[in-house]
């Protein structure tokens, strides 16, 4: 079994339109795959065959581990959620102490990281560095290129 995940509403919306399009379109699409393939004759040297009964094999594997994620998906509630400090959907406005640039993340689970729409995984070194602090405090973020001193200018939700 693993362990439970934590997602927002939207993410496990997402998660279980992913599976429900694996199940309807790509399950029966592979099935159609390995039919016609049947169809051309002597399986022991059919290629096309081999090659769809690989595919609904990675197919069936994305599908069950999909639906294993989903059993154990967690769906975070803000209402219950600390806004005083920096949590797991925070919206933070952090200020880079070393060049005076601000910017804003939210730190959103794993699976919804979207670097584009300023969306951090709670599991990058800056959403772990920025964990917990509140408006005010100064933290030291370790990456990869060094260490980088942070202030928090605002936590939103």
């Amino acid at each position: 079994m693993s362990a439970s995940k934590y997602y927002t509403e939207e993410g496990l919306e997402k998660l279980k339109k992913e599976l429900e399009q694996l199940v309807r379109v790509e399950r029966p699409k592979i099935s159609q795959q390995i039919a016609e393939a049947r169809d051309k004759g002597d399986l022991s040297e059919n290629a096309e065959y081999d090659a769809a009964k690989e595919a609904q094999g990675l197919l069936e594997m994305k599908i069950a581990k999909l639906q294993e994620e989903i059993r154990n998906a967690r769906i975070i509630d803000e209402s219950k959620m600390d806004t005083s400090k920096v949590l797991i959907l925070s919206t933070v406005k952090i200020k880079n102490l070393k060049n005076n640039r601000v910017m804003s993340y939210t730190l959103v689970p794993e699976k919804e990281a979207d670097l584009k729409n300023g969306k951090i995984s709670v599991d990058s070194p800056i959403a772990k560095g920025l964990l917990g602090a509140k408006v005010g405090d100064k933290v030291e973020v370790q990456v990869p290129a060094g260490t980088i001193p942070f202030e928090i200018v605002e936590i939103t939700r």
